[in-house]
């Protein structure tokens, strides 16, 4: 009992203290009244420390005492209906151990950040964000029920699509902010889809229901059409959020925010959230060999089409933003092939591994730029891609194809975005008409006696 108990503590504890910094600074930039910013730095490098050893506490203890996996519940935040909507955390070792990897990349990117963005405008704004990004993505890593993950889940995107456009001066990346916001509303309407699918068919939102074994009794009550089903809609929320095939064109417009938060978010920690999510639910995807199938042709096709790309990219982040879509599709693919202990730890190495390269991105750059002063001329374009460029055939077509990211936004833009606009414009139209049609008699009743047109 002593032992359930100091977990609860050092769960809440972990989660609570990023939330506690969110809501603090939160408010202090709501009344005007930001704090300095060697506090914030301060405080920030503070509740991720906190945060980091109450989960590794938690995972320590919960190791020690071998206990199975539980669900942790916190009480109903909400009485509208009978049994209210509570916040519950499903505890195991998978959980855990990506909460734990999270806080600790977090607390490496927060003491970089504090020197990097020192002296920038939106000093208190971005670590505001980062909070947000941090408590959503550990709500989402100890999600015991659907609503906790889907505003774990909200979270994340938006704190992501908000520093995208950190820059807000210049039109690109306010742009892109908007490009990365539209694709993550794809994902959250599938995600909000699987959650509705599941209270509809289940009657509970519990995760256990999904994340359970396939052979146990809850998982038992989702078969047939309803486990593929949500397995799918999973999936499209997974390929949303990590960049998968067909919505990997917004990961290079991404690269427009400040290099602390492309590390944290599109290097190792925000693009692994789809996969630590398909891999939870795992036990889902056994019992519907359709999802495993997308899946594994998802991540497949992925891997492939980011190689390709990342071999022509002319600038640093955008080259290490398709090596790390590479490496989440072969994760993808080896979650679908049922090699998950395997993929968890491909996941952790590599984003461990990306929040260096990214991190180090400047200090390269730098570098590059002392050779080229010291050169007295500007490196250009090897002799492999002038080769490349002037050969003819599939070579010739494939890095084509790569160049232009695979035609992505192009496609989309012909098959979704002119459609909507179309029919947009032509429901205002039909709109306006109504209005005029209605309004037309209303106005000639409305005129005095006497009046009228050739009075």
């Amino acid at each position: 009992m002593t032992a359930m108990v100091s977990l609860e503590v050092l769960i809440l504890a972990g989660v609570g203290s990023p939330a506690a910094l969110f809501a603090w600074l939160g408010v202090a930039s709501l009344v005007n009244r930001p704090l300095p910013e060697r506090w914030t730095g301060r405080l920030a490098a503070l509740c991720m420390a906190v945060s980091f050893a109450s989960l590794g506490a938690a995972a320590v203890l919960y190791v020690t005492t071998r206990t199975g996996s539980m669900v942790l519940s916190y009480g109903a935040w909400s009485s509208s209906r009978v049994e209210g909507i509570a916040i519950e955390f499903l505890v195991d070792g998978l959980s855990l151990a990506f909460a734990t990897l999270a806080a600790a990349i977090a607390g490496v990117v927060a003491a970089f950040s504090n020197r990097y963005l020192h002296g920038e405008p939106g000093y208190n704004r971005y670590f505001v964000l980062f909070a947000m990004f941090v408590t959503g993505l550990l709500l989402v890593a100890l999600a015991g029920n659907v609503e906790v993950l889907f505003v774990g889940w909200e979270l994340v995107g938006l704190s992501s699509a908000l520093l995208v456009g950190f820059f807000h001066e210049r039109p690109a990346p306010v742009s892109n902010a908007l490009r990365v916001f539209t694709i993550y509303r794809i994902s959250d309407a599938a995600m909000l889809s699987a959650a509705v699918l599941l209270h509809h068919v289940a009657g509970s939102g519990s995760l256990s229901l999904l994340f359970g074994s396939a052979g146990s009794p809850a998982a038992a009550t989702l078969s047939g059409v309803s486990a593929t089903t949500i397995a799918v809609l999973l999936i499209v929320a997974v390929a949303g959020k990590s960049a998968l095939l067909p919505f990997s064109g917004w990961l290079p417009r991404a690269m427009e925010g400040p290099t602390p938060s492309s590390a944290v978010y599109y290097g190792s920690l925000s693009i692994h959230a789809g996969c630590f999510l398909l891999l939870r639910a795992a036990p889902l995807l056994e019992q519907s060999l359709a999802a495993r199938l997308l899946a594994g042709g998802i991540g497949g096709a992925t891997a492939l089409f980011a190689t390709l790309t990342t071999r022509v990219q002319t600038d640093v982040k955008s080259s290490l933003a398709y090596a790390s879509l590479t490496q989440v599709g072969i994760i993808v693919l080896e979650i679908a092939l049922g090699l998950y202990t395997i993929a968890f730890l491909h996941m952790a190495g590599h984003a461990c591994f990306r929040l260096l390269q990214f991190l180090s991105a400047p200090n390269v750059l730098h570098d590059l730029h002392g050779l080229e002063s010291a050169a007295g001329e500007r490196l250009g374009p090897s002799a492999g891609s002038r080769d490349m460029v002037a050969s003819t055939g599939l070579r010739r077509r494939a890095f084509l194809v790569a160049l232009e990211r695979g035609f992505l936004d192009a496609i989309l833009d012909r098959l979704v975005v002119e459609p909507f606009t179309r029919g947009t414009a032509w429901m205002m139209r039909f709109d306006r008409w109504l209005c005029d049609l209605v309004g037309a008699p209303a106005a000639v009743a409305a005129a005095p006696e006497g009046t009228g047109p050739d009075d």
